[in-house]
């Protein structure tokens, strides 16, 4: 499916949620990348006080390692190192979204949690503007855990076929809402915004 809208995955840390979205929406031909709002990127350690931190940018190869070295055998056993193997196959580095613009606009940008949805909005409304076309950024709220994460991606995936199956999206985006909303049980925000 040659699709021809380009589309954003955001959560905070760019390595769960958003990138599962992105690996699916990539296996499926969308044309996808994504992103995390967050000052670093965080990922769980030994315990909640002490998480693993990373600057964005910190290739996903060299965290895998990392940790693997630390402490094999927890990292496998929280789904760790299995995700960060899937996302090394994805692409290099998790990329911060206040720091994007130079890879151009998109059309629909999708969080994964209320916090992200309005860092987004916030961070485009303050980008000077260049061009003004529109964007839908939507969110789905999906809790930052492996298997949530795969039901979201799944979710968002569908969704995304709703949208790009659309004549036009500025005009259904309403009934594509409502009918995901009473089909899935969840909630949509979203708005459209532009720059």
């Amino acid at each position: 499916m040659g699709t021809t809208m380009r589309y954003a995955m955001v959560c905070s840390s760019n390595q769960n949620r958003s990138m599962e979205a992105h690996a699916l929406l990539k296996r499926q031909g969308f044309d996808v990348s994504s992103y995390g709002t967050g000052a670093h990127v965080k990922l769980p350690g030994p315990s909640l006080r002490e998480p693993n931190v990373y600057d964005f940018g910190t290739p996903y190869k060299f965290m895998h390692d990392e940790l693997r070295r630390k402490d094999p055998d927890l990292y496998k056993r929280n789904g760790i190192l299995p995700m960060l193997k899937r996302n090394l196959g994805v692409k290099n580095a998790p990329q911060r979204w206040q720091d994007n613009a130079a890879d151009g606009c998109f059309d629909v940008v999708m969080t994964f949690e209320e916090k992200v949805f309005d860092t987004v909005i916030e961070d485009l409304n303050n980008r000077e503007q260049k061009m003004i076309r529109s964007v839908l950024i939507i969110n789905l709220e999906v809790k930052d855990n492996h298997e949530e994460a795969a039901t979201g991606a799944k979710l968002a995936l569908d969704l995304c076929q709703d949208i790009e199956s659309a004549d036009c999206w500025e005009d259904a985006i309403d009934d594509i809402v409502v009918a995901f909303e009473r089909q899935q049980k969840r909630k949509l925000l979203y708005t459209i915004s532009f720059y």
